[in-house]
Parts: structure tokens; C-alpha cells; sequence
């Protein structure tokens, strides 16, 4: 676990990656996402997974360089983590919806990392920026609808997590 930290750590800050609101390094983001994670498992392919969650979407990394890094089951964990669609795809709705296609295939330990993220998430951006806070909210709902097989705490903390953010976007 000690070596995907280092690892999305270092592919991060090579681009200077940082959290949109706050402008605190993004790896702040990725060792919170590994800690929920590791509150309900401590399997480590899963952990692995979560701190690289984004490394692929958001860095140089290509998967191949996670598998030979990681092995086959961490690489297949972050497949799923990794939105497939494309400027080219359409609107951000359409793009939503197949990246939400493409996690409804995922494996339970990746639908678990993602619930994670949307934990971690959900109240940065509701306080930060209520506007898209509202957006993100209804889009992290509908993406509930297909992380059932994730795991059941973290499911039911997303659910709470995402009433808390609407909550604090509603009181402006």
C-alpha cells in the first residue's frame, strides 16, 4: 500500500495535480479516499486501488504501467475506477451516463473506492461551489443506483454524506 501511495503521490505531483478548491496538493484527496477505504476493508488490492483511483484519468500513468507496477487485479480495480468517456461523447450528461454504464460493470471492491470518492468529495465541493455542488450532488445520486455492490457502510455514508452536501447548498 506504502508503494501505490508513493506512487500516485509522485505521478500527481509531477503535474503539479492539485484540489480544485482548496489548491492543497491532490494526494491530500487520494490518502483520504485510501483512509475510508481502509475503515471497511483492509484488503490491500482495494487500498492500492483507492490511491490510485485517478492516477489514470489524471496523470501520464497508462493502466499497463499499473499492472506491471501492481499486478493484474490492482489494474482491473483502477480500469473501473477510470471514466471512459470523451470530450467527443457528447454533453456532460451523456458523458455521466457512460462513465456510470462503465462502473455498473465494476467489481464490488472498485463500486467500494468509488463510494469512498464520493465521500470525500460531495461536501468539499457543496462548500466550495454550490452551484456545481447541486450538479455534482445529482449526479453522484444516480451514480448510487449502481454502486449497490460496494460496500454496505460506505453505501449508506454516501447516501447521508450527499444529503449533508445538498443541505449546505440549499442554504445559500
Amino acid at each position: 500500500m506504502t508503494r501505490a501511495r508513493e506512487f500516485a503521490q509522485k505521478a500527481h505531483r509531477q503535474k503539479d495535480h492539485r484540489r480544485k478548491y482548496s489548491g492543497e496538493p491532490y494526494e491530500v484527496h487520494l490518502i483520504a479516499v485510501a483512509a475510508i477505504v481502509a475503515s471497511v476493508t483492509q484488503d490491500e488490492r482495494t487500498i492500492a486501488a483507492a490511491y490510485l483511483h485517478d492516477v489514470v484519468e489524471d496523470t501520464d500513468v497508462t493502466l499497463d504501467e499499473v499492472e506491471a507496477a501492481f499486478g493484474p487485479d490492482v489494474a482491473e480495480l483502477v480500469e473501473n475506477l477510470t471514466d471512459i468517456s470523451r470530450p467527443s461523447d457528447g454533453n456532460r450528461a451523456q458523458r455521466k451516463a457512460l462513465d456510470r454504464e462503465h462502473l455498473a460493470r465494476a467489481r464490488p471492491e472498485a463500486m467500494t473506492v468509488k463510494l469512498a470518492d464520493i465521500i470525500h468529495n460531495a461536501r468539499d465541493i457543496a462548500q466550495h461551489d454550490r452551484g456545481f455542488g447541486r450538479v455534482y450532488i445529482r449526479e453522484a445520486e444516480a451514480l448510487l443506483k449502481v454502486l449497490k455492490d460496494g460496500d454496505p457502510v460506505l453505501y449508506q455514508r454516501a447516501h447521508e454524506t450527499l444529503r449533508e452536501a445538498l443541505a449546505l447548498c440549499e442554504d445559500s
